[in-house]
């Protein structure tokens, strides 16, 4: 019998992740290890994409975090953290308060954070820098105005 494989377009395999999801797994397994509940990930709205969204329970009173996953490769010049621009800010910003606004959860705290993954070429794991409240909520959006 012929494996269903051989057969399929190559479009229909699974593809290798990307850098880029390879980052945010590896961010989310960092936010699981550092006791925080993973609450969806790669959240698509029409504000645009929130990369994780969790809730933090070692803050003064659960806080729901907004994550932007930034990944690089070692030699890259750029800090993964500047690619988080004030544009990408207000579009998170937006998506934030979409999301707290539909799900009932205005009167919780909530922050936006900025997790860096370096993936050096040939390694199986990379470093990650977690920045924490990276950025208060701008544009007209703003959280609760």
């Amino acid at each position: 019998m012929t494996s269903l494989l051989t057969w399929l377009p190559f479009s229909f395999r699974s593809a290798p992740k990307s850098l880029g999801e390879r980052g945010e797994i590896a961010a989310a397994r960092f936010l699981k290890r550092a006791g925080y509940r993973i609450v969806t990930t790669r959240h698509r709205k029409r504000y645009g994409e929130i990369d994780i969204i969790a809730v933090d329970y070692s803050a003064s009173s659960d806080t729901v975090v907004f994550v932007e996953v930034k990944t690089r490769r070692l030699d890259d010049t750029t800090q993964p953290a500047e690619a988080v621009d004030s544009a990408r800010q207000r579009r998170l910003t937006h998506a934030g308060l979409a999301f707290l606004k539909g799900h009932g959860l205005l009167e919780y705290a909530s922050r936006f954070d900025v997790i860096e993954v370096v993936w050096p070429e040939n390694q199986k794991l990379p470093s990650i820098r977690h920045i924490l409240d990276a950025f208060p909520a701008v544009g007209q959006g703003q959280m609760y105005s």
